[in-house]
């Protein structure tokens, strides 16, 4: 099943498998169904995935699938792009990378640019069912957008890089969920998107993969590698098809 969609600002074209589509993706909308039901008031599920992972598509069509099949039911979607920290306190705050200091604004995406406590805040908030505000993160003023998003629906989806994380203050997320799914990929293939994606958004080939390779793909090893195990676990493959 071809699906096309508008993420981050570029649309983007994936081919999903028949297989797929009925063996694994209106299953697991299935599963969030039947958990909502049986605990009678809203469920947060939270989907980890490594950069270029195809994490936003695939939710993108799984809210789709939800609204537009029989016996579902309709489900929302929120990331953790929102909680980025502010771009002026990125440009003026460090942080220790190898036992180097470097500028936050110049990793910005890794785990320590991030507010986890505002975070952490907001997803207590939504797992006690209360509809509440959510921020987005806004592409053109490079900050987050408070109160971007109501949340009021009783399935939701959070998504982001980091939610399983084991490192302190991150690894309290994952309490708070009533399912937690991972995406896993081989490096080189993230590699190879990721900086697809940069020269999408604009950059020279050679810019594109500098940056990849200094920051997205460090992003990449700290998903992969100090994740903690979810309920379920899928791996993308090169021609965009998962298996379990």
């Amino acid at each position: 099943m071809k699906y096309t969609a508008n993420i981050n600002g570029i649309e983007t074209s994936v081919e999903y498998s028949e297989n797929n589509v009925n063996e694994i993706f209106i299953p697991l909308l299935k599963q969030m169904k039947e958990l909502k039901d049986s605990k009678g008031s809203r469920i947060l599920v939270m989907l980890a995935a490594p950069p270029g992972a195809g994490k936003s598509t695939l939710l993108s069509f799984l809210k789709y699938l939800s609204e537009n099949t029989e016996g579902l039911e309709p489900i929302s979607v929120v990331g953790m792009d929102g909680f980025h920290r502010y771009q002026e306190y990125l440009l003026t705050h460090t942080m220790v990378r190898d036992g180097k200091e470097i500028p936050m604004v110049d990793v910005k995406g890794a785990p320590e640019t991030f507010d986890i406590d505002k975070l952490l805040d907001k997803v207590k908030s939504v797992a006690r069912g209360d509809k509440c505000g959510w921020p987005d993160y806004n592409r053109m003023t490079h900050n987050p957008q408070e109160d971007a998003i109501i949340v009021d629906s009783d399935i939701v989806i959070l998504e982001g890089n980091y939610l399983l994380l084991k490192d302190k203050g991150w690894d309290e997320l994952k309490g708070y969920a009533d399912l937690t799914i991972s995406i896993a990929a081989d490096e080189d293939l993230l590699r190879k998107r990721l900086i697809d994606r940069k020269i999408k958004s604009g950059k020279s080939e050679a810019q594109a993969t500098e940056f990849v390779e200094f920051s997205d793909m460090y992003n990449v090893r700290t998903v992969l590698n100090k994740s903690s195990d979810a309920d379920i676990r899928l791996m993308v493959l090169e021609d965009c098809s998962y298996i379990w």
